[in-house]
């Protein structure tokens, strides 16, 4: 989700729901505005170390949630990532901001130990409403080598991190999810099947993992339907994570007036189009708001991206904005970045 690519935006939602409600507006807002949302609910958030999955994590609690939250970095033990951000730390933020949260180490691509975390929330709660899937494997892109070319250990790593994971995971919970109606299960992926129906996504192994994520949510809603749950396959736009902040040199501080200066340029970094990008909190408060929507079965089987969950449910980023990545990269098919106004997609 950290790489983006130009995309032809996805269909307007609205025209087949319910009417969004009233925007909101302010930098400080976060999601779940009905007090204690989901309270009551249980959910697990597959990757929640860092980016979206700890920003879908915090929100979650936030809105009443109990969390559980997974990922294979611990302290003093990070994975192969070599990132400094921990699953404990993600639970810590949660408890600081007063809700409850569980951080599990797990590798998802191990059986036993997903399904075992499974069987814990099975033990301790009796129940599960919420699944985040969102371990992605972008860490381990290689851009620019043909398939024939590519190291096959590497790109099956890929795929298996991008999306083995979300196939095991949902293997192990869905039993379990099912045991009461109204369960939601979330896909994140990188593109909307709009835009990756269309285009190639630079190498074959991220390709496919994408669009199978995709795809998973298309086949796990038609069979959650007869158990009164949804299935949705989600996609931030270009997202500034911390991974992507630091592969840029660039701080939250920063970013903005860096990326401006970079107008009209070429094989710099950070590119102009990073004007554009929006925090993990984007996504995690579309996604938040979904989960407290009683009409959420509107959503089934449909590939979504965080615009167009913040656009429905009048929600912003951190800083009030509301970027439309997608429609801004779609833009530059035909007229050059440097050329687009960026107040018109923000």
């Amino acid at each position: 989700m950290d790489r983006v690519m130009a995309m032809k935006p996805a269909e307007p939602t609205d025209e087949t729901g319910p009417a969004a409600p009233a925007e909101r507006t302010g930098a400080t807002e976060s999601a779940g505005q009905r007090p204690r949302a989901l309270e009551g609910r249980i959910a697990l958030v597959a990757g929640a170390t860092r980016g979206a999955g700890r920003a879908i994590a915090r929100e979650l609690g936030r809105a009443g949630a109990v969390v559980y939250c997974t990922g294979r970095s611990t302290a003093g033990q990070p994975s192969d990532y070599g990132r400094p951000e921990t699953v404990e730390e993600t639970a810590g933020l949660i408890r600081a901001e007063g809700g409850t949260a569980h951080a599990v180490v797990v590798d998802h691509l191990d059986v036993s130990a997903v399904r075992e975390l499974v069987a814990r929330i099975d033990r301790e709660q009796g129940r599960l409403d919420i699944l985040i899937n969102d371990i992605g494997g972008e860490a381990y892109v290689e851009f620019g080598i043909p398939l024939w070319e590519y190291d096959l250990d590497d790109g099956m790593r890929l795929f298996d991190a991008g999306f083995r994971t979300h196939l095991l995971t949902s293997h192990a919970a869905l039993g379990l999810l099912i045991r009461h109606p109204g369960g939601l299960v979330v896909e994140t992926t990188d593109g909307t099947r709009d835009y990756n129906q269309g285009h190639f996504r630079e190498t074959v192994f991220l390709d496919l993992a994408k669009t199978a994520v995709d795809r998973l949510a298309f086949a796990e809603g038609h069979e959650l339907k007869a158990h009164g749950g949804t299935a949705v396959s989600v996609s931030a736009g270009w997202l500034r994570s911390e991974m992507m902040l630091d592969a840029f040199g660039v701080t939250e501080q920063t970013w903005r007036e860096t990326a401006e200066a970079n107008r009209g340029k070429t094989d710099v970094v950070p590119p102009y189009e990073f004007v554009i990008s929006e925090t993990p909190a984007l996504l995690a408060r579309g996604i938040v708001e979904l989960a407290a929507d009683p009409q959420r079965d509107q959503w089934n089987t449909r590939s979504v991206s965080s615009f167009e969950l913040a656009r429905h449910y009048g929600v912003t980023d951190v800083d009030g904005s509301r970027p439309d990545a997608w429609g801004f990269i779609a833009a530059m098919d035909t007229t050059p970045s440097a050329d687009l106004a960026v107040e018109d997609y923000r």
